[in-house]
């Protein structure tokens, strides 16, 4: 299975894609798109949309991990992310791929074991778990982090099964992870 990961951003977003094959991650490529800073905004996204579909179809992956809007204080630059976003889903949707999407801390945990992990953490983490000879530019990082995510554990919840937390019946302060099947 090839899997495009994506971070975006209105300024950059980060793309990566892997390769699953059995139990391992391969890294096939990595990098950055930049927007023109001061562009008019649908230029910006028109750019976002066509380079995402160019790597779509240069390393043809079978589906795509999002990383979702991580809600800032400012509600311009939410708005303005969003539809960086949704430039991307289109660029995704356009190609016929499912999508996958993932909290920023879903993926720290995935990569990292700590949901607050700090973005230093994550791309140190990317680089060993890749084997990469050099760390990752921070966007491709969180992209390369996000189809991560997706590798180790996407397929079951789109398969419908969710890991559920809870309590244990000793009332300790861990939690339980199972697997159940969502209803």
């Amino acid at each position: 299975m090839r899997i495009l990961g994506i971070d975006p951003g209105s300024n950059v977003t980060g793309y990566g894609v892997l390769e699953q094959r059995g139990g391992k991650l391969a890294h096939v490529a990595h990098g950055t798109l930049r927007t023109q800073r001061g562009a008019a905004l649908e230029l910006r996204l028109e750019h976002l949309h066509r380079a995402l579909s160019e790597i779509v179809a240069e390393h043809r992956p079978d589906v795509a991990a999002v990383e979702q809007v991580f809600v800032s204080a400012s509600p311009k630059a939410a708005l303005v992310l969003g539809q960086a976003r949704g430039a991307a889903l289109a660029a995704i949707g356009a190609a016929g791929l499912c999508v996958c999407e993932y909290t920023p801390t879903q993926v720290k945990q995935a990569v990292t074991g700590s949901g607050r992990a700090p973005k230093n953490q994550v791309k140190t983490m990317v680089r060993r778990l890749l084997e990469l000879d050099r760390t990752p530019a921070e966007d491709a990082a969180d992209a390369l982090a996000v189809a991560i995510r997706h590798a180790n554990g996407g397929p079951l919840e789109a398969a419908g099964w969710a890991p559920r937390r809870r309590r244990s019946a000793t009332r300790s302060k861990g939690f339980v992870v199972s697997v159940r099947p969502r209803t």
